[in-house]
């Protein structure tokens, strides 16, 4: 397979930009191969194609031996944690077989202590085919030892390529680093956040209706076009991730060059992508010295989708060459970073990474969250989660259980300290307690945590103190008498409401209080914003009208009826037409 497909590269004999290729080794093995440039000119071509990687194949010409760019590619795969491999030496048949035995040891040397030790080294000829079957049976046996992708976790595929297909539209091609995709399917872009269909998918140029981590994938994808996508762009699971520009990471810098001073410009490769950013050590700000590995934040010049446990690689911006790289461990990271916070986000059990993002949260965090921040599947998070409290939602919610019962205390304080300061009060509304408790959270936690506590009682959007009961003194009772007789009295020709308040005996304040609580208890009707009603004087009202059942009236006729002036008509039968008695109908209204 020719995996040169740019016409600058037919034409010059070298490859520019990464090539794809796939060789069958058996029924059920398939090798998918990355062909990337090895010219130092296009590493950063190289770096979008091998982040998703199994193994490696070292390719040394036998007639030139090691190069420059020998060791950066080499650098680079260590770099990336590829643990599995093999060294072709090509162009054997240029070359004497003494030759092809010396630049034999002099890449066993070169990979020594590495994870190529002791991985085979197949001369080979393109020409005279010599070579050739030793090779396969070696990728072969390599391959068959490599453990699955992890198909069963969140789809996410970084873009490579990006382009137009005459017939089909948008297509975008890339290595599925986990999960899988169908035919049919949302996906998210990242970064942006578009919602995109997957129209069609092929795997090695064959049609499929799906494809799973680990298979090179071409997905036709409607409701975009190609302008709009670039490589180093990503396609995940909808609603799953979101994309960041600020990562804690550990980080290697490779021995043998420069010290790095602390907020250095750097090229920084994950995935597919390239982007400038700005790289800082943690807890000094020291110079790191080369062969040093350190904690260090990277500020990124463009957000990118990244989770926790992602390699990278970091090149220097002058010269432009690889000087280190390492693992993202934390994508949302406070403004302060800690070395021991750190060292439990990258190394620690599972029980404690959670927790320990739960508790520096304060008010939680979301079932999402938690997988993102933690690269784990969601399955895994409640045996994982044991030691916190899981509040049940569509989208799960944990908290920290102390944080939790020491909120209920505080929900009780805040109810008694609200009843000592307003007696005549049925209690607190629930989105004030809220906003006093955890006003970032959702009300979700203010639900569960008021089910959880015997003390407290709710009614509708009212919080109380479940041994709370409205205790009146002599002059409120009287004066609650007086406003409440003062409109029932008055029928339907009521005075104002700011009138029958002065005149109840008691402050203004307490009158009003005193006001709500016969609105409450629904002896009183607003029936407009200055116009209060007593029940009684409504339920006369719907009873009256009851004998006109089916009758068209005008506002005049209905002044007959009540004896009201128009200052009390219009709004009556407006309040009517909201509790469907009447019905407007252009000038008239009719009797429901």
């Amino acid at each position: 397979m020719d995996t040169d497909r740019l016409k600058e590269e037919k034409q010059r004999g070298i490859s520019i930009d990464i090539g794809f290729a796939h060789l069958d080794l058996g029924p059920d093995l398939r090798v998918a191969f990355v062909d990337v440039p090895g010219h130092e000119r296009f590493i950063k071509n190289m770096l979008a194609g091998v982040g998703g990687v199994d193994m490696a194949v070292l390719v040394v010409a036998a007639d030139e031996s090691i190069k420059p760019q020998t060791r950066e590619h080499f650098d680079i795969c260590r770099l990336l944690g590829i643990s599995r491999g093999l060294v072709a030496l090509t162009k054997s048949d240029l070359v004497d077989a003494d030759i092809v035995d010396l630049v034999k040891l002099e890449v066993e040397e070169f990979v020594s202590g590495s994870f190529l030790e002791n991985a085979p080294v197949v001369a080979v000829s393109s020409l005279t085919g010599s070579g050739l079957h030793e090779l396969r049976q070696r990728l072969k046996e390599i391959a068959l030892s490599v453990p699955p992708r992890a198909s069963h976790h969140y789809f996410r595929l970084p873009i490579d390529r990006a382009f137009s297909l005459h017939g089909f539209g948008t297509v975008v091609t890339g290595t599925l680093l986990s999960g899988t995709v169908s035919v049919n399917q949302e996906v998210e872009l990242h970064p942006g956040g578009e919602r995109l269909r997957v129209r069609g998918l092929q795997v090695h140029g064959e049609t499929v209706t799906r494809a799973s981590a680990g298979q090179r994938t071409a997905m036709n994808v409607a409701g975009i076009e190609p302008s709009a996508l670039a490589r180093g762009m990503s396609l995940a699971e909808p609603g799953r991730y979101e994309a960041t520009s600020t990562i804690d990471c550990v980080f290697d810098l490779l021995e043998g060059g420069r010290e790095l001073k602390a907020r250095a410009p750097v090229h920084f490769h994950a995935g597919t992508a390239e982007v400038e950013a700005t790289l800082a050590r943690i807890g000094s700000t020291a110079p790191m010295k080369p062969g040093e590995r350190a904690y260090v934040r990277l500020r990124l010049r463009e957000p990118l989708l990244l989770l926790p446990g992602d390699r990278f690689i970091v090149r220097r911006f002058s010269p432009v060459v690889t000087i280190g790289g390492g693992t993202v461990v934390e994508i949302r990271p406070p403004r302060k970073a800690s070395l021991p916070r750190l060292e439990t986000l990258e190394s620690g059990p599972a029980a404690r990474r959670l927790e320990l993002l739960v508790r520096e949260s304060g008010e939680g965090l979301p079932m999402k969250a938690l997988v993102s921040r933690t690269g784990l599947r969601e399955e895994k998070i409640p045996e994982a989660a044991a030691g916190l409290k899981r509040i049940e939602a569509p989208d799960a919610w944990y908290v920290d259980r102390q944080w939790f019962e020491a909120r209920k205390e505080e929900a009780q304080r805040a109810l008694k300290e609200f009843h000592r300061t307003a007696p005549l009060q049925p209690g607190m509304g629930k989105e004030d307690l809220r906003a006093r408790l955890f006003p970032e959270a959702p009300a979700l936690l203010l639900d569960a945590l008021l089910a959880e506590t015997p003390a407290v009682a709710t009614a509708g959007e009212t919080v109380r103190l479940a041994s709370h009961r409205v205790a009146l003194q002599a002059e409120e009772e009287e004066a609650l008498r007086k406003i409440e007789s003062t409109f029932e009295e008055a029928g339907l020709a009521v005075p104002s409401t700011q009138e029958v308040l002065q005149r109840s005996g008691v402050e203004a304040a307490k009158a009003r209080t005193l006001l709500q609580m016969l609105l409450r208890q629904q002896r009183l009707v607003r029936v407009g914003e200055e116009l209060v009603f007593h029940r009684t004087a409504l339920d006369r009202l719907r009873q009256l009208l009851a004998e006109h059942r089916g009758t068209r009236f005008q506002v005049t006729e209905f002044k007959d009826w009540t004896g009201v002036s128009r200052k009390y008509a219009i709004p009556l039968l407006e309040f009517l037409d909201r509790q469907r008695i009447t019905r407007r109908e252009g000038e008239f209204r009719l009797v429901l």
